[in-house]
């Protein structure tokens, strides 16, 4: 799955090093989706703190896919990392299913990101959230909790977050806005690169 994955995502100063973007579960159907990734149909930035009290017809699944996409294209051009979403990597729903793909990118990826931004119902989040982190920690590698951040946005308070925390030990931080957003996920991503040079983490590759 990695070299499938790397082969979509064309080449980068480290393009081996792969970091799995995730977001709200029910904003992101692949079939519906793709086709709206054209830079010209994105919305303008959102600030996720007002979207909850926006306009009706503030569109939420746009704004929380145009959020991801400034993650992901963040750690691209500023990490040169090949950061991706499941609709970047282009594995059919026939093929493989929604979850089962998750599960996949996150085995196939140096590190993992969930952003949770405050759009309401998070319950979807969760499940898929459980659902990958189980597989990840099943498997026998230690290493993988190290590989995963939940990063939500202030004011995110649900059982989700302390049952990242308390069953998977996995690490949690929170954000303000976007740019806080992006600065905590970048220097998450080069302390799992740093750690991979050294050796305290195994390089995926090897």
């Amino acid at each position: 799955m990695r070299d499938r994955i790397v082969s979509e995502l064309g080449d980068l100063p480290y393009g081996r090093f792969l970091v799995y973007v995730m977001g709200p579960y029910q904003a992101f159907d692949p079939r519906a989706l793709r086709e709206t990734t054209d830079p010209e149909a994105m919305p303008a930035s959102v600030d996720f703190g007002t979207l909850v009290d926006a306009e009706p017809e503030m569109d939420r699944d746009e704004a929380a896919l145009d959020l991801l996409l400034e993650v992901r294209d963040s750690l691209r051009t500023d990490v040169g990392v090949n950061a991706f979403l499941a609709i970047d990597a282009d594995v059919p729903l026939e093929e493989m299913d929604a979850a089962t793909q998750s599960v996949a990118f996150s085995k196939a990826s140096n590190a993992v990101v969930y952003v949770v931004p405050r759009v309401g119902d998070n319950l979807g989040v969760g499940i898929e959230v459980g659902s990958v982190l189980e597989a990840l920690f099943a498997d026998g590698q230690n290493d993988h909790r190290e590989r995963v951040v939940f990063a939500h946005e202030s004011g995110v308070r649900s059982a989700m977050i302390a049952a990242v925390r308390d069953r998977w030990d996995a690490r949690i931080v929170s954000y303000e806005d976007r740019t806080e957003l992006v600065e905590q996920v970048q220097l998450f991503v080069r302390d799992i690169a740093r750690k991979e040079l050294r050796g305290d983490l195994d390089r995926l590759d090897e």
